[in-house]
């Protein structure tokens, strides 16, 4: 059925990966959020299984794979995919990123469009948050620990109801933020700040699909109406949740992403 746990070594940079799925399939590459790791699409893997090859991997600073010096840039983030998919022999595939993997998406829409059969930007925006916001995350982890700051992030990921009725999925989620490495954190999160594809966007010219949580706060409706509105002939869908809306709203969320890679 495919890989469990493998690495490839790009340019000094172990990357680890996963490539589950019929090989007959087409290719669709999942990219996850600041602060956790591939596992964040355990809720889409039984919906896909069927209908695509699955290759979710571990960004740089994250999970299984190493952590270089930083800070890093999202060209070093976007090219990390590019690597991969030459290294496994894959000469396009689709591509879904959630937040950070959605600015890794934006970077590979606008700089590596041969490589793209298909994409997805869901809870992400052409400019995420402001430098001072970033600034400030960066250096509270890097006096306090990550710890100081899983707090304020589970609440913006996730809305009370959800934190309220889902307490082992908060409990694993807050495990996978606390496992990761502050360097990394800190090296992603300045890729994140000074990204900003607001005057490039309208070069992607892919099939889009914008998904957005309707109570994201971070990358609220309004940051993925303008992606939507700047790339030509995209999709936009809205589920409810907050900002890991794969997770807290997985029903909706892989229906609208499996209509979409299906078209």
């Amino acid at each position: 059925m495919g890989e469990a746990a493998a690495f490839v070594e790009l340019d000094g940079v172990r990357i680890r990966y996963e490539l589950i799925g019929d090989p007959g399939l087409p290719v669709l590459v999942m990219s996850h959020s600041l602060g956790v790791d591939l596992a964040m699409w355990e809720p889409q893997m039984a919906a896909l299984a069927s209908h695509v090859r699955v290759l979710r991997y571990d960004t740089r600073g994250h999970g299984g794979s190493s952590i270089p010096d930083g800070p890093y840039t999202a060209a070093d983030l976007g090219s990390d995919v590019v690597g991969l998919l030459d290294v496994l022999g894959i000469g396009k595939a689709s591509f879904c990123g959630l937040s950070m993997g959605g600015v890794i998406g934006q970077w590979l829409g606008i700089n590596a469009q041969d490589r793209i059969e298909k994409l997805v930007l869901a809870d992400t925006a052409a400019k995420i948050g402001t430098d001072e916001g970033w600034n400030t995350r960066i250096a509270t982890v890097r006096r306090e620990g990550l710890d100081s700051v899983i707090p304020g992030t589970l609440e913006r990921w996730f809305t009370a109801p959800f934190r309220a009725a889902q307490p082992e999925t908060i409990a694993r989620t807050a495990a996978s933020l606390r496992a990761t490495s502050v360097e990394g954190f800190m090296a992603c999160c300045a890729a994140i700040r000074d990204a900003d594809f607001r005057g490039s966007i309208a070069q992607i010219r892919v099939p889009t699909l914008v998904i957005t949580g309707s109570d994201d706060p971070g990358t609220p409706p309004a940051d993925g109406q303008f992606l939507a509105d700047s790339i030509a002939g995209s999709r936009y869908v809205e589920v409810p949740a907050a900002h890991l809306s794969n997770v807290e709203a997985a029903g909706e969320f892989n229906e609208a992403l499996l209509e979409f890679l299906r078209a």
